[in-house]
């Protein structure tokens, strides 16, 4: 056991040469790993294991759950495993530690590739800087042997308890490659360091193929080159950042375009200038956002179609000859382009799903609603309500409706002539959006 766990590998006073991951839940199904490393690993313990039985058992052990906290430390892995019967031994798993030589061949070869350190940061082991270290007689990740047992139940080879450990340490190894190198013996912090230091170094003395000759690869100016994303990987230092730019009051104005020069066919100036006080309207609230702290990012399933951005244009248009365009583009008649942009007013994209009924709510959706109708008034005061065709109710007697969205939110609309109108904005109170579709209706406001 000399070249495992103790003694022989490299010192440790690092300040991070111990992890400890707290249980993990039971794995209902399917594989306990989801990358080519982690395969790898269960591959070690599966060939070296030589009784198939017990290779069983530590797989349904660790699919139970039996495996508690686990402790992550040079050449050593540990945790507490518990039999069917509640009975818990401590396990441990013992992998070989690298020497002091061996991590600076490792050392080299990850700083001699940027996308080697990439990958890391990422959480991903990459398959080139295995083989390379193979190539140089490192063995980066276990083979057949690699992995020593010990275990409390004093199984002489790998018991169901060490061979669940080590399937839970493969989950483990799928989110966070680093443990295999904390094993190996050295943790992330540590690792991190030292390359850094070595990039820095490797960076400060000329090469001696000739770099500081202008002329070849990656050089400016007779100097060696490095593009950002290797600078950036391998830990060079970079200036601070610059202070964020102040908020200006306003955005910026929109330049004319009415030149004497006569536009190209089909170029319309003023609407060109319209679209560019909108860009630049919202430029000045992305940063605000931005510069207030706020996430500017927005989900795919968020980004406006071009058939709601049309309506958005239209909701901010200052003159009616816009709005006429925005309707001819996005095939609506003047008339629901305007009940379209009163929607957006009220709620923008989601408005306007309700509005043009994008949605049918499912069974189960109609009972959810139901039941929030039923307990939404007292039963003196409800409402007579008659649904009208998937997700709109009617009270009975009024021109006031109820929308429902696909959020759950409730949306009030009254008769406008022949057509139902938004009333105002959504509400998770079904009541509250009635009202406001009865106040809409006896002021007049839904027209």
């Amino acid at each position: 056991m000399s070249e495992y766990g103790q003694g022989n590998g490299p010192a440790h006073g690092y300040g991070d040469d111990e992890r400890t991951f707290e249980a993990l839940p039971p794995a209902q199904g399917g594989a306990f790993t989801r990358t080519w490393w982690g395969r790898v690993w269960l591959k070690a313990l599966e060939d070296s294991a030589l009784d198939l039985q017990q290779l069983k058992a530590g797989r349904r052990h660790a699919r139970a759950g039996a495996v508690g906290a686990v402790s992550v430390r040079p050449g050593r892995i540990t945790a507490m495993v518990k039999d069917r019967d509640g009975t818990a031994y401590r396990s441990d798993v013992l992998v070989r530690e690298f020497s002091e030589e061996q991590w600076e061949r490792l050392l080299d070869l990850a700083v001699d590739s940027a996308g080697h350190i990439a990958a890391l940061l990422d959480r991903e082991m990459p398959p080139h800087l295995v083989e390379d270290a193979a190539a140089a007689g490192l063995d980066l990740l276990p083979g057949i042997g690699d992995l020593e047992a010990e275990c409390a139940c004093e199984a002489w080879d790998h018991c169901p308890h060490t061979t669940a450990l080590c399937y839970q340490v493969a989950r483990l190894l799928d989110e966070d490659p680093f443990v295999l190198l904390l094993m190996r013996g050295r943790g992330e912090r540590t690792l991190l360091e030292l390359l850094q230091t070595r990039s820095a170094a490797r960076a400060a003395v000329p090469s001696a193929r000739g770099e500081e000759e202008a002329g070849g690869p990656g050089e400016v100016g007779g100097m060696p080159g490095v593009s950002a994303e290797e600078a950036f990987a391998a830990g060079f230092l970079v200036p601070p950042l610059p202070t964020p730019p102040v908020l200006p009051a306003a955005p910026g104005r929109s330049p004319s375009l009415d030149t004497d020069t006569p536009p190209e066919p089909g170029v319309d100036p003023a609407a060109l200038e319209f679209l560019v006080a909108d860009a630049a309207a919202r430029a000045h609230r992305l940063l605000g956002t931005l510069l207030s702290g706020g996430d500017t990012t927005a989900p795919a399933a968020a980004r406006p179609t071009v058939a709601q951005d049309a309506v958005r244009l239209a909701a901010g248009a200052p003159v009616p000859w816009i709005a006429a365009r925005l309707a001819a583009g996005s095939g609506r008649s003047r008339a629901e382009l305007d009940l379209a942009t009163r929607a957006w007013r009220f709620g923008g994209a989601a408005a306007l799903a309700v509005l043009d009924e994008e949605w049918a709510p499912d069974a189960e959706a109609l009972e959810r609603a139901g039941a929030r109708l039923a307990e939404a008034w007292a039963d003196d005061d409800r409402p007579a309500l008659r649904q009208a065709g998937g997700g709109r109710w009617t009270a009975v007697g009024t021109e006031a409706q109820l929308r429902l969205g696909e959020d759950g939110r409730w949306w009030p609309y009254v008769k406008a002539g022949a057509r139902w109108s938004p009333a105002g904005p959504a509400d998770r109170d079904p009541a509250a959006a009635l009202a406001t579709a009865f106040a809409a209706g006896a002021t007049g406001a839904g027209g």
